[in-house]
């Protein structure tokens, strides 16, 4: 479709009204999208970022009590710490 000016452009052959709604409720939409996906992005960044604190010092609170038992620096293993953190984390949620 060819205009022979830009008024007739707005107009859309009598049509404007429509083509130009669906064009602002597209806008719309793919702007809120866009806001929306990155806010949700930020919430889940920092909800990683306190689960990493979190374990981290329910690992540093487990080699604690691990020493506070005798145990030997070789005795206190990752694995022991990780199920102490996993045990941790079903007991929060």
């Amino acid at each position: 479709m060819q205009f022979h000016s830009f008024a007739e452009f707005i107009n859309m052959g009598g049509y404007a009204f429509y083509v130009w709604l669906s064009y602002g409720v597209s806008a719309a939409l793919i702007v809120y999208l866009l806001l929306s996906s990155i806010s949700h992005n930020k919430t889940v960044l920092q909800q990683i970022a306190m689960r990493q604190k979190r374990e981290q010092k329910l690992r540093q609170a487990a080699e604690i009590n691990m020493k506070k038992q005798g145990l030997t620096e070789p005795e206190i293993n990752d694995e022991i710490i990780t199920a102490a953190v996993q045990q941790s984390t079903k007991d929060n949620t």
